[in-house]
């Protein structure tokens, strides 16, 4: 099993900014893509951004040129930066990560850090 631990979710105002981090431990084999996604009030959970093991990212078009995603390859972690936030990104950002072994691929998700962004 892969254990994933998120941090840096918090309050901000709009404009600020907020750094989140998610460190997968426990039984990796082959990570190929760590990305975040996002549940807001009401809405269903969506893809924020990814990052491959090759360093290919994504972007939710809402998100683009305000936020960043990275990764430590050596740590296994992946990093949201989020600049210029909006009242609209408000929602708990949930860390997700898959991995190959062998023919199957398998998925896991951290259990979220909420992000509230006050207007």
């Amino acid at each position: 099993q892969v254990r994933l631990v998120e941090s840096g979710g918090g309050l901000v105002q709009t404009g600020g900014s907020l750094r989140l981090s998610c460190a997968a431990s426990g039984s990796i084999i082959s990570i190929n893509t760590m990305g975040w996604y996002r549940q807001a009030p009401g809405k269903q959970r969506e893809e924020v951004s990814t990052i491959t093991s090759s360093g290919s990212t994504n972007y939710e078009d809402s998100v683009k040129g305000r936020f960043t995603v990275s990764r430590d390859v050596a740590k296994n972690t992946v990093y949201l930066q989020m600049n210029n936030l909006e009242p609209e990104d408000t929602g708990v950002y949930y860390c997700h990560v898959e991995q190959r072994i062998g023919p199957l691929n398998y998925a896991y998700w951290g259990p979220g850090t909420q992000v509230t962004v006050s207007s």
